[in-house]
């Protein structure tokens, strides 16, 4: 997208939420706008869907409302929070992750300890996606290298240059744990520098060596190959661990962190609080994590990992079915993140995973599924639908990315998720059935990441089915019901016919005038005659459009005209002509003359805010009026009571097109009064 587009995607999108003033609250991840608004019920769902480049839009619970728009999220995002409506909307409230956290709190199930427990995981691991797509990244490359033989990354003697590529990704993974506790202290509400150091605590190289003690025993896990140690500290024994990659054990240390943080806050004054609160957290909960909480998150993820292995070992094929046909139900609820922390288990404590094997097959059969939708879309050329695929499967196939599919096209067509399924389907069996995928790196299932797979024939077979089954099966099948098909088609007919007669519309003007022959207009309230002048839509003073208290009007940004100071809260029409917009607020109405002439009724400053109290609204869109007649009538008194400038403005938004626009000097104008000069 463009500045200017993202701009304009920005000011729509809010218009269809309800205006800034429906907008509590508003952040982003990596593809979602996520929206806290006062009243759901009021948002467009159409409009919102129809604004170039989202992908959908999916309502949620309570007031709670998401619009997907794919890798263009934080452009987009940006461009809505420079918005000058926007202004304040947002300020001085929470931050990014509580604010998603708060609003999935009101969404509490039956079970709401359950719920706590997935928000506290999801939590914990969503702000990390970035990082952790980059390092997947930097694997990938690292993998083509290795394929291709440029460097052997698995020899014990690489140059110093490859053992810094190696860095620069182990950086994530090692120091992981410390990013966890910082992001579920957060999600805790306890100081999430507190988390992360009481983490760090059990990673420094002073931990470490104490595996060369002379009292520390040392001894190795015959299943798992890996060696544990015990030291002699304050005459206890403490099992040592190396936590790097660890998921489980700031999980658990901070859960049990914040019950003593907060009470530790009850027990001092604030004054006192900044001091004792951390040292005494950090002298409690260092010991207890090096001690206790250590040693049983590494028990819990390697008896997890253990269990999985197990199965996979066992029942490899039910194991490589079962993921890919669960990941599809996991991933819409933000449930999947369990699974992506026991993968990083599995390499910690296995070296490989077999976890994200299978799980390609869902990716892939969730890609195939967009593409079969994207053909139909350029079969229909459902220019929307067209885009919407597009975007979604570059995230997906470049990314790994499914949300974009996901919300902007499989959630909102449900005939989708039984084919997709199939493709999951198959893909799993495959991989079962030849043995099995393995990885030693953690990565996002895309092709770029296609050769940290091994092998790399079985995994390319079975996403290579997964997608073709998905994509063959919608469509041959279509994605949408025929009900949905033949309301779609009817609206692209009605669509091609309106500008069919537009163009015939336009093209009929020239060939009646060069006959000698009046072109036919649209019938109006009164006769049509070329435009000379705009009228005073209210009586008043005239003020220059330069002293005007809004800078967008001021700087003609909206065409050259004049404010008028309102005298009475009747306002009517300056010219003859259809009216191409009108506000449902009642504040903006946009006419266009028989000659071309657009010209803009803007009712007070700001105005929009308040949802049309105050405004009783004469007229429709589409309608034909005549200069004199009523458009609107406003209460001056609720206008200016909720702080708003009365002042109306009237424009000429098209003004370079024409031969002249001369606004009229300051002074009393009498409603119908002439305030613009036009020759078009």
């Amino acid at each position: 997208m463009t500045s200017a587009t993202t701009r304009d995607s920005a000011e729509e999108i809010i218009r269809a939420v309800g205006g800034p003033e429906n907008v509590l609250n508003l952040t982003h991840c990596a593809t979602r706008l996520r929206f806290e608004l006062r009243d759901a019920s009021v948002v467009d769902q159409q409009a919102v869907e129809a604004v170039p480049g989202v992908m959908g839009a999916v309502p949620q619970s309570g007031d709670r409302y998401q619009v997907v728009v794919g890798g263009a999220v934080q452009t987009v995002f940006t461009q809505i929070m420079h918005l000058p409506e926007m202004a304040g909307v947002g300020a001085g409230r929470q931050s990014d992750a509580d604010v998603k956290a708060a609003a999935r709190a009101k969404a509490r199930g039956k079970v709401a300890w359950l719920d706590a427990v997935f928000e506290y995981l999801s939590d914990s691991f969503r702000p990390l996606l970035g990082v952790l797509l980059g390092a997947s990244l930097i694997i990938a490359f690292a993998a083509v290298l290795d394929a291709l033989g440029v460097v052997d990354f698995r020899a014990a003697d690489k140059p110093a240059t490859w053992v810094f590529v190696d860095a620069m990704w182990r950086a994530v993974f090692y120091f992981l744990p410390i990013m966890v506790a910082y992001n579920a202290a957060k999600k805790l509400q306890v100081d999430p520098w507190l988390g992360a150091t009481v983490m760090a605590a059990v990673m420094t190289p002073d931990f470490l060596r104490l595996t060369d003690a002379a009292t520390t025993v040392c001894t190795t896990n015959a299943t798992l190959g890996t060696t544990a140690c015990v030291a002699d500290v304050f005459g206890l024994p403490m099992q040592l661990n190396d936590y790097g990659g660890q998921v489980f054990v700031p999980l658990i240390m901070v859960a049990v962190l914040a019950p003593l943080y907060r009470g530790l806050k009850r027990v001092f004054p604030e004054n006192i609080q900044m001091v004792f609160v951390p040292f005494l957290s950090m002298v409690v909960m260092i010991p207890v994590t090096a001690f206790l909480l250590g040693p049983l998150g590494i028990w819990l993820g390697s008896g997890l990992g253990d269990g999985l292995a197990w199965l996979n070992g066992n029942a490899p094929i039910v194991f490589a079915i079962v993921i890919p046909l669960i990941y599809p139900f996991l991933v819409p609820l933000g449930l999947h993140w369990p699974l992506n922390a026991l993968m990083l288990v599995n390499l910690n404590t296995l070296g490989y995973d077999f976890i994200q094997g299978p799980m390609g097959a869902w990716n892939f059969a969730c890609f195939g599924a967009t593409a079969g939708v994207l053909v139909l879309a350029v079969r229909d050329r459902d220019v929307q639908m067209r885009q919407t695929a597009t975007g979604a499967l570059a995230a997906g196939l470049l990314g790994g990315i499914s949300e974009p599919s996901l919300y902007g096209i499989h959630l909102r067509f449900k005939r989708i998720y039984p084919r997709m399924l199939v493709g999951c389907l198959t893909g799993g069996i495959i991989i079962g059935v030849l043995g099995g995928v393995d990885t030693n790196a953690f990565a996002f299932t895309s092709l770029l990441t296609i050769p940290v797979f091994s092998p790399i024939p079985v995994y390319l077979i079975a996403i290579a089915a997964a997608f073709a089954v998905s994509m063959v099966l919608v469509i041959v099948s279509d994605y949408r019901t025929p009900e949905q098909r033949a309301e779609a088609l009817a609206a692209k007919a009605q669509a091609e016919a309106d500008l069919a007669l537009e163009a015939a519309a336009v093209g009929a003007a020239p060939a009646a005038a060069s006959a000698g022959t009046p072109a036919a207009t649209p019938a109006a309230s009164a006769p049509v005659a070329p435009t000379a002048a705009v009228l005073s839509p209210v009586a008043g003073e005239i003020v220059p459009l330069a002293e005007v208290d809004d800078p967008v009007f001021a700087s003609k940004a909206l065409g050259e005209g004049v404010g008028v100071v309102p005298s009475d809260g009747v306002v009517v029409a300056p010219v003859a002509g259809e009216l191409l917009t009108v506000a449902d607020t009642g504040h903006a109405f946009g006419l266009t003359t028989a000659d071309g002439v657009e010209v803009l009724v803007h009712v007070g400053i700001d105005t929009v805010k308040l949802a049309g109290t105050g405004f009783e609204v004469a007229v429709r869109k589409g309608e034909h009026v005549a200069a004199g007649d009523r458009l609107v009538t406003v209460d001056l008194g609720v206008v200016r009571e909720a702080g708003y400038d009365t002042t109306t403005l009237v424009t000429v938004v098209n003004a370079r097109a024409l031969t002249r626009v001369e606004p009229h000097p300051a002074g009393t104008v009498a409603r119908g009064g002439v305030v613009i000069d036009v020759e078009p």
